[in-house]
């Protein structure tokens, strides 16, 4: 038993010893920290060799800013007590278009025309490599790497200064071939010679040629393409030049110091009262390509640099958009929108007191510091200014129905023609638009109103004719009222005068001329009502000559003479329009005769909301309605018996309420026959009878007709008494709640900019014309809620909302304006940038910025490229960045802003040679020398690639 354990313990033992030199067992294959190195960099790349590009986007892989299809993954590693991160950019599309014809790449794709690369670089604040050894050392990593692995991506490391955008790369092509790439940028002090194509194509030379003493006089069948990109001066830029040239030739001129006449570019769009938009289209680049041709010499090349850009084969154009355009309205942008914004916080301030006196008052108010602080009145001299332009300077009678959008009226504001509309925009740019300004303009505005009904004077901007728009808001409706109102005072005054004038003139007439005028002149006397206002003028001859009173069924009027009969009836009949077809009287053989009524008067919303709560609290609707019509139906009653003098109750019912009498069978067959009323005379008297709620006990319809007296309309009392009802319209106004005042001011400012803003003309751009339509469903189901006091946080949604649609449409109006001659290409643009702004086209209260760039270009068309040619004004003397011209191709005069040039030379190789074929290059064809450079006179950056046979 001993003899075992101690056999066992030796195996135990044995065991131990094995394991302790397992544990340290040294891999000489990776003896080094640089052999390490290259091994995980080896087993990254195998790893996304092993996931491609579906794996790797369903891993994670982020998409570039500025790039539709270009995704990166990342590594991080150490070396040499560095950390350096590697990283994977690659194309989603594996059949992408070649690198020389895509305009949206990488910088390295561009320069060395590669699709799928890698990029190491080390982790500091440069992000390059300064030390070349060390940049050798770690190129030369990566390519062991990539080679062990048989993987053909190209690998590149930043080196240099940050600025230089400065590579080094090295790309395996196979069991034979190497390319090597370096690229670098001179940033300043460009060498005259390669500011010229001549020079640049014998740069390209050198690499290759044997011999640098002549280049001119050897050939090189050089493959060569260009691309030009010429720019528009900033319109705005070109607005300042001009008005400075203006100033200068003015100066002598205008001893005033007015300012020159320089116009803005949207002077003459519906929204430039108010204010002046940035141009959200700043201007265009237009992109000259010369597809790839083959080059032999240098002289070929100098012929090229002299040649016109209309000679490129083809012609690109892309818009370049104002910063703001792309980013939040807060601080950075003038509209609507904004002023839109501040209208709302000045609703929500306007629950903080119970009258507008109280904001205006704040400086007395030890506790308002914050409306002493920011919310500054202008001065009286711009209130004076405002209430000129609102109610002076050469004002018309609104046509509130004249080029409304057809849902505008959904809105519950006031039409963009009305007063209160225009009292609204001016107070959007009225001190900023806080409560404070709001408030002392409102009160200033309540004054010049009272001003014109205390002085009889018509109220701008307001129609006078007798009718009130309920669909309008509250204030509006008053302030139509009152315009009728004054309309009715000044009628009273001017016949009131006339009055006064006919009797001074009788008087002065001698009693032989009252004689004769005895038979053809009759004496008018004027009727005066309670309050002793003058309502109108009877006259024996003509009772119902008052232009205030009409027909019950608008039939025409005929001479009253002509309806004499035989009749003694005839004799008193007074305040006729005229024989009613097919109607008797009931108690007399004679027609009955369609009265002239009074208009009835007219109510506003608040009104008809109080007669209805009226009417549903007494719960007997019909009498009480008719008891609150009282005055209605005693006017129509008494001006029915003086046109019917023998006419009983039932006669009246059957005019006034068909429905309520009741037509025996008979009857109605032969009426209904259409023989005319020479039938409904044989069938005289009428059968029928009233209805069961016309013949009760008491009814009051029938005592009010009982107590009604035979008068004309001419003659009775009027149903709108103007001086009261103007006086409780100048009540509302004075006595209005800040809160209710703003909330009308709202949905009318929402409404008034709206419809300013849809007056724009944008074209044939129909996404602009259904965007319109959606924004103003979306502010009519909006602004509803306000009368229900919903929060204010919705407001600013809207708001929000607006802002999108407003940039969209000044962005519409500016491509329209500038591309008026070609169309296809106004509506190709904006069609693509209304793609691209639409995704972000949010509702949420913070500004969504977007860091992605518009970049589509549109192809020209041949008969286009005039109107774009023309885009490019002459640049003037007193443009500083034009002052020295040192590149050739020009256009218009203008040079161009950059210059990318790629030079290609190919070599036949046998397929067996190499791995993979170049892009763009022939199954037996390997581009050994390419040669990528871009720039301008003061700037060049030069990317070289060269096939070697390792």
């Amino acid at each position: 038993m001993a003899s075992s354990s101690n056999s066992k313990a030796e195996a135990d033992a044995g065991d131990e010893v094995l394991e302790e030199s397992i544990e340290h067992f040294d891999d000489f294959t990776l003896a080094s920290s640089w052999e390490r190195f290259i091994s995980e960099i080896e087993a990254v790349c195998r790893l996304w060799m092993a996931d491609g590009p579906k794996n790797l986007l369903e891993k994670g892989a982020v998409l570039l800013e500025s790039f539709s299809s270009l995704y990166k993954v990342k590594s991080e590693m150490k070396y040499a007590m560095k950390s350096y991160c590697m990283e994977y950019y690659f194309e989603s599309n594996p059949n992408g278009k070649a690198a020389e014809r895509n305009f949206n790449l990488h910088d390295l794709q561009l320069c060395f025309g590669v699709k799928d690369f890698l990029v190491i670089a080390p982790q500091s604040a440069s992000g390059v490599v300064l030390d070349a050894p060390e940049a050798s050392k770690l190129l030369s990593a990566i390519a062991i790497a990539l080679s062990n692995c048989s993987s053909l991506w190209p690998a590149f490391v930043p080196v240099h200064d940050p600025s230089r955008k400065a590579y080094i790369g090295i790309q395996n092509l196979g069991t034979v071939f190497t390319r090597r790439f370096e690229a670098d940028r001179i940033g300043s002090q460009v060498p005259i010679k390669l500011m010229h194509l001549e020079g640049l194509y014998e740069l390209f030379v050198a690499k290759f040629a044997y011999s640098t003493l002549d280049l001119s006089i050897h050939v090189f069948k050089v493959q060569f393409a260009m691309k030009l990109t010429y720019r528009t001066i900033p319109y705005d830029d070109d607005d300042d030049i001009k008005g400075t040239d203006s100033g200068a030739t003015e100066s002598g001129e205008d001893a005033t110091g007015e300012t020159s006449s320089r116009t803005q570019w949207d002077d003459d769009c519906p929204w430039s009262e108010w204010y002046s938009a940035e141009d959200p289209v700043r201007g265009f680049e237009l992109i000259a390509i010369w597809a790839e041709k083959i080059v032999e010499s240098s002289m070929e090349m100098a012929e090229l640099e002299n040649a016109s850009p209309h000679e490129a084969e083809k012609w690109l154009i892309a818009p370049y958009f104002s910063p703001n355009l792309l980013k939040g309205s807060k601080g950075n942008r003038i509209g609507f929108s904004s002023q839109l914004h501040l209208l709302a916080d000045a609703l929500e301030m306007s629950f903080e007191a119970q009258f507008l006196e109280d904001f205006v008052s704040a400086a007395d108010n030890p506790g308002s510091d914050k409306l002493k602080s920011s919310m500054v009145i202008p001065s009286p001299a711009v209130i004076d200014r405002v209430m000129r332009e609102l109610f002076h300077e050469g004002v018309q009678h609104a046509d509130l129905f004249d080029g409304g959008h057809k849902t505008s009226r959904a809105i519950k504001g006031a039409p963009l023609a009305s007063l209160f509309a225009q009292f609204c925009l001016h107070a959007l740019w009225f001190g900023n638009c806080n409560i404070r300004a709001i408030a002392v303009l409102w009160i200033e505005f309540v004054r010049e109103v009272r001003w014109c009904w205390e002085e009889s004077q018509p109220l701008p901007r307001m129609p006078v004719n007798g009718t009130i728009d309920l669909s309008t808001c509250l204030i509006n409706q008053k302030l139509q009222m009152l315009a009728i109102c004054i309309e009715k005072k000044q009628q009273w005054n001017e016949d009131f005068q006339d009055c006064l004038g006919s009797e001074d003139h009788s008087d002065s007439m001698t009693e032989d001329e009252s004689v004769v005028g005895d038979d053809s002149y009759t004496t008018q006397k004027p009727i005066e009502n309670v309050s002793g206002k003058v309502d109108s003028f009877s006259s024996a001859g003509d009772s119902h000559s008052c232009g205030r009173t009409i027909a019950r069924d608008g039939s025409k009027t005929e001479d009253l003479d002509l309806l004499n009969d035989k009749k003694s009836s005839e004799s008193t009949r007074r305040g006729s329009a005229g024989i009613i077809d097919s109607m008797m009287l009931l108690k007399s053989y004679q027609s009955m005769h369609n009265p002239y009524t009074q208009e009835a008067p007219l109510m506003t919303e608040d009104m008809h909301e109080e007669r209805l709560q009226a009417v549903e609290a007494s719960g007997d609707s019909f009498n009480f309605s008719a008891q609150l019509e009282k005055e209605i139906l005693t006017s129509d009653m008494s001006a029915f018996k003086a046109a019917n003098p023998d006419a009983v109750f039932e006669d009246f019912i059957r005019w006034h309420s068909p429905g309520d009498w009741e037509e025996d069978d008979l009857e109605d067959s032969i009426l209904q026959s259409g023989d005319g009323v020479e039938k409904s005379k044989d069938i005289w008297p009428p059968k029928g009878r009233l209805s069961k709620r016309m013949s009760e006990q008491g009814n009051l319809w029938r005592n009010i007709w009982d107590s009604a007296s035979a008068l004309p309309a001419s003659e009775q009392k009027p149903l709108l008494d103007p001086n009261r009802e103007g006086e409780k319209v100048l009540h509302y106004l004075e006595t209005l709640r800040p809160h209710q005042l703003l909330e009308q001011m709202v949905c009318t400012a929402f409404r008034a900019a709206v419809d300013t803003l849809n007056q724009t003309s944008y074209g044939e751009l129909k996404q602009m014309g259904t965007k319109m339509d959606q924004l103003y469903r979306t502010l009519a189901s909006g602004l509803k809620p306000l009368q229900d006091s919903e929060t204010i946080n919705d407001l600013r949604r809207l708001c929000i909302v607006f802002e999108h649609v407003e940039k969209l449409l000044t962005t519409a109006a500016s491509l329209h304006r500038k591309l008026l001659r070609a169309p296809r290409l106004s509506r190709e643009i904006f069609g693509d940038f209304y793609n691209f702004y639409s995704p972000r086209m949010g509702t949420g209260l913070t500004d969504d910025i977007v860091n992605k760039e518009y970049g589509r270009k549109l192809e020209v068309r041949n008969h286009e490229r005039a109107v774009v040619s023309n885009m490019f004004s002459p640049p003037t003397a007193n443009q500083s960045w034009r002052k020295v011209l040192s590149m050739g191709n020009l256009l218009n005069g203008h040079e161009p802003i950059l210059r990318e040039i790629i030079f290609t030379l190919c070599d036949e190789v046998n397929e067996n040679h190499y791995a993979a074929c170049d892009t763009g290059a022939s199954q037996n064809e390997l581009k050994s020398y390419r040669m990528y450079t871009s720039g301008t006179s003061n700037d060049l950056r030069v990317a070289l690639s060269v096939v070697s046979c390792d």
